[in-house]
């Protein structure tokens, strides 16, 4: 139960309310009334339910549904002028961060946080992170790929970050289910959004960036990614940066008054003796590891997690036991052929982690490559040119362009675009499943490849805005091993 008091006066701390009105009138009564559930959603309002408007496609309409269900006041940016009173704010995504924080008796209080921010690597860096954890501590995890908030059950989340009342209720969850840690992927979009507005992490890690989401529904320009990416690490208590990324200057001197960690090339805390699987370290976190994941940078990702982990209470036992144990569904996931020839399942969906998942194939297969890859619809346009570009200068590799969540874009057009880049033949399948089929029919031996890139672990389709069934890219490769 919240007080309509309370939540006044968190708006007028955040210098973010403006006045309450009622059709179109200033309204001066607000004693004496309580809310005991916040949303955004209009179909999910009763007579005690402070309701949020957001969103560009809000309609009046919504509104008046949502008072025919008993709803009685409305928080927005605009006056929609019906039969109840709106407390009118400067900013929505605000406001609901906030008051969802005091509504959840501020669950991120009882909890360690530790974040993970870059273009690429962030689910695997949090299930090293969970994994290391799980060894000393009861973590819940919000993750792209899987969320668990009781380390039993686990599902996939809509958003890589939550928007805040549902993030403020899950961690509501986690701390009623006496978890201890909380691990958050955070986009940039999250912090565009500001579905993390007024959170403080205890651990914020920077993995990587270059250019990606960058669209007219996303990011206008680098610059504005960057930024908002860099937020994590103003809004963090201590954080790990990777030394190695680009434009490391700018983050460096960011971070140099706070307590901080950085790892890679420029630091003392290294990856050495690299190999398939298993490396050594420098430096806070020195020793032997051994893993299952494949690959220099899924090592680096390794030892970002297990110093953010150290800061939060785990051992180098823990961090040693925890990165053995890690797997990630979708992410380097090898089968292989009755040929011998292997197949490698990866969510590498731009043209950075493309590179690196090619560069690690490459060490280790040494015959034939054959590439399925698509790129989304409606967004992340940007990647179409970057995949082309970049295997144009792989021309060993015979690519297969297919369908790859294409939302309201036809897959074909899509593929064009990519293979306008490429001056050889391609093969453009606008069916998925027949692409990885003919792919998986180009090895002979051992020695030859399949890449299946993009959708990881991803069991749908995004088609016309609706998320269709797909079997997903390991249960059709296994179809045709």
């Amino acid at each position: 139960m919240m007080k309509i008091e309370t939540v006044l006066n968190i708006l007028k701390e955040d210098h973010n309310f403006r006045e309450i009105l009622q059709d179109g009138e200033y309204h001066y009564s607000a004693s004496g009334v309580s809310f005991n559930q916040i949303s955004y959603d209009s179909r999910k309002v009763n007579a005690e339910t402070l309701f949020f408007v957001k969103g560009a496609n809000f309609k009046k309409e919504f509104l008046e549904q949502a008072i025919e269900q008993g709803l009685q006041w409305y928080v927005a940016e605009q006056d929609f002028e019906v039969s109840i009173p709106a407390i009118i704010v400067t900013d929505i995504k605000q406001a609901m961060s906030l008051i969802a924080m005091e509504f959840y008796g501020h669950p991120e209080r009882q909890l360690k946080l530790l974040a993970f921010t870059g273009t690429k690597g962030k689910t695997t860096s949090a299930y090293y992170a969970y994994k290391i954890l799980e060894q000393g501590h009861r973590p819940a995890m919000l993750s792209t790929m899987n969320t668990t908030l009781d380390g039993k059950t686990f599902f996939k989340s809509t958003l890589t970050t939550p928007e805040s009342i549902d993030l403020f209720e899950m961690m509501a969850q986690a701390v009623a289910n006496d978890r201890t840690h909380l691990i958050m992927e955070v986009s940039s979009q999250a912090y565009l959004v500001k579905r993390v507005y007024g959170l403080i992490f205890d651990v914020g890690v920077f993995l990587n960036i270059s250019p990606d989401h960058i669209g007219p529904i996303e990011h206008p320009t680098f610059e504005d990614y960057f930024y908002h990416k860099r937020l994590l690490m103003e809004n963090s208590r201590a954080v790990v940066v990777n030394s190695d990324m680009d434009h490391f200057d700018i983050l460096a001197e960011e971070v140099a008054e706070q307590d901080h960690d950085f790892y890679g090339s420029q630091s003392g805390n290294q990856v050495q003796n690299s190999k398939a699987f298993s490396f050594s370290v420098t430096g806070k976190l020195a020793g032997d590891y051994q893993t299952q994941l494949i690959g220099r940078f899924n090592q680096e990702n390794a030892v970002a997690a297990g110093l953010a982990c150290l800061r939060l209470g785990a051992s180098l036992e823990d961090i040693q036991k925890g990165i053995a144990k890690t797997r990630v569904p979708g992410r380097m996931e090898v089968l292989t052929q009755k040929n011998g020839a292997k197949v490698f399942i990866d969510y590498a969906h731009n043209g950075d982690s493309l590179k690196k998942l090619l560069s690690v194939v490459e060490t280790h297969q040494t015959g034939t490559i054959s590439l399925v890859l698509g790129s989304t619809g409606n967004k992340g346009e940007s990647r179409r040119k970057d995949f082309g570009l970049l295997l144009e200068d792989h021309p060993e590799i015979q690519v297969f362009l297919t369908a790859d969540d294409p939302n309201y874009e036809d897959p074909l057009a899509i593929a064009e675009e990519i293979s306008s880049f490429i001056t050889r033949p391609v093969e453009k399948i606008a069916d998925r499943e027949q692409a990885i089929q003919q792919a998986m029919a180009t090895t002979s031996k051992p020695e030859d490849t399949v890449i299946i890139a993009g959708k990881g672990a991803d069991c749908y389709q995004i088609v016309n805005g609706v998320k269709e069934e797909y079997p997903g890219d390991a249960a059709i490769a296994e179809r045709y091993l």
